[in-house]
């Protein structure tokens, strides 16, 4: 057999080689399937985690409501009504969450004639005063400083810890601040 013959022989061989292969479809599902499923999981794990997120966010949002607005309603309080305002808050979040990376701070601002802005009162979640009587706040948005009046401030915080999240972006602190004039009286004292 010559060279020439024995290379077209194999050429020819190749050529069909590669025809049968390009022809041949067996096997192509499965490997879009192979490039597809791992964009597919990322995709439907990150919509689960935004959800989460969100739904823990509006949470976030109502706790400071609420207790913004229990506040507001009553013309004095005192620590056992607080306590109990912070129960409710608690019931809030759902079941799972983790109570002690939630953190609430309720703060009684007056404005006085020269609308400088002092504390009135605070009272934290976890204990101890956020900030002290009598000391500047300086945090009151501009548009509800009036000259004599108050606020109640509600200043919540969640640090979210996400179920796969973490990983990539490690806790995620969700925060809230709400603003209520009192309803029934110029300013909500704090009787101790």
């Amino acid at each position: 057999m010559s060279l020439p013959n024995a290379l077209s022989r194999r050429l020819e061989t190749c050529r069909r080689y590669w025809r049968t292969l390009r022809e041949d479809k067996g096997g192509f599902a499965a490997v879009e399937f192979a490039m597809v499923v791992p964009i597919m999981i990322v995709l439907f794990l990150g919509s689960v985690e935004f959800s989460l997120a969100l739904s823990y966010d509006r949470r976030v949002t109502a706790i400071s409501s609420a207790t913004a607005d229990l506040v507001a309603q009553e013309e004095e309080v005192d620590s056992n009504y607080l306590d109990d305002v912070m129960k409710i808050a608690d019931g809030l979040l759902p079941p799972d969450a983790d109570f002690a990376d939630l953190d609430i701070k309720l703060v009684s601002v007056v404005t006085d004639a020269d609308s400088n802005v002092t504390v009135s009162w605070s009272y934290n979640r976890t204990g101890g005063t956020p900030y002290a009587q009598d000391s500047a706040y300086n945090d009151l948005p501009a548009d509800l400083v009036e000259p004599l009046s108050s606020v109640i401030v509600s200043e919540v915080s969640y640090v979210y810890n996400p179920p796969v999240g973490h990983f990539i972006t490690g806790n995620i602190t969700l925060s809230e601040r709400f603003f209520l004039r009192p309803r029934k009286s110029l300013q909500v004292t704090k009787t101790d």
